[in-house]
C-alpha cells in the first residue's frame, strides 16, 4: 500500500496543519511516512502546499510527481496541482472558494463547500477538517478511532476547540463516503 497526496492552499488555511494530521495518523498506524511542507515567505496569504507519502514500505523518496488525491483550498491550487492527480485518482475541491463546476474524466472529483460547513462547526478555521473527512471517509486510509486520538493530542492544548473540530471532520468524512 503505498498512498501520495498533495494539499494547497493560501497560507492560513490550514494546510500544514492538515498534512501534519495525515501524518501523524500514519504513525499512529504503524505506517511509514513523509511530510514535505512548502509555503511562500509572505506565510498568511500567501501559497502553501505540502505532500504526503504514506506507505507499508520504506518510502524512498518524499517528492510527489503524482498523486492518489489532491486537496485544493483555492482556485490557484487547482489550477497548480489538478494536473497531478493521477488516472483513477480522487480531487477533493473546497468549492466555498472555487464554485466553479469541475468535472475530469477518470477522478473522483469531490466538491465540498468546506467553508460553510465549517462555520455550522463554530469556526472557519475548521475547513480544513471538513476536506480531511471528505478524504479518509473516500479511501478508509485511517479508522476513526485513530483520526480521534490524533485530534485529541494535537489539540490537547485548547480542549474546547476539540468537539467542533471532531464535527467538521464528521460532516467531512460522511460526504466522502457519498463518493
Amino acid at each position: 500500500m503505498e498512498q501520495k497526496i498533495i494539499i494547497a492552499g493560501f497560507g492560513g488555511q490550514g494546510v500544514l496543519s492538515l498534512g501534519q494530521l495525515i501524518a501523524y495518523a500514519s504513525i499512529e498506524e504503524h505506517k511509514e511516512v513523509t511530510w514535505l511542507p512548502c509555503y511562500g515567505p509572505e506565510m498568511r496569504g500567501g501559497t502553501s502546499n505540502c505532500s504526503i507519502v504514506i506507505s507499508d514500505k520504506i518510502i524512498a523518496s518524499p517528492i510527489v510527481d503524482w498523486a492518489d488525491c489532491v486537496i485544493v483550498m483555492n482556485r490557484p491550487s487547482l489550477e497548480k496541482f489538478s494536473p497531478k492527480v493521477k488516472a483513477g485518482g480522487i480531487l477533493i475541491i473546497n468549492s466555498s472558494l472555487i464554485p466553479d463546476s469541475y468535472e475530469k474524466a477518470n477522478l473522483c472529483v469531490i466538491k465540498i463547500k468546506a467553508n460553510e460547513f465549517a462555520e455550522e462547526t463554530g469556526s472557519v478555521k475548521n475547513a480544513n477538517l471538513v476536506l480531511l473527512g471528505a478524504y479518509v471517509g473516500k479511501s478508509g486510509i485511517f479508522s476513526l478511532e485513530t483520526i480521534s486520538t490524533v485530534i485529541n493530542e494535537k489539540f490537547s492544548g485548547k480542549p474546547k476547540l476539540i468537539p467542533g473540530i471532531k464535527e467538521a471532520f464528521r460532516i467531512g468524512y460522511e460526504i466522502g463516503q457519498k463518493y
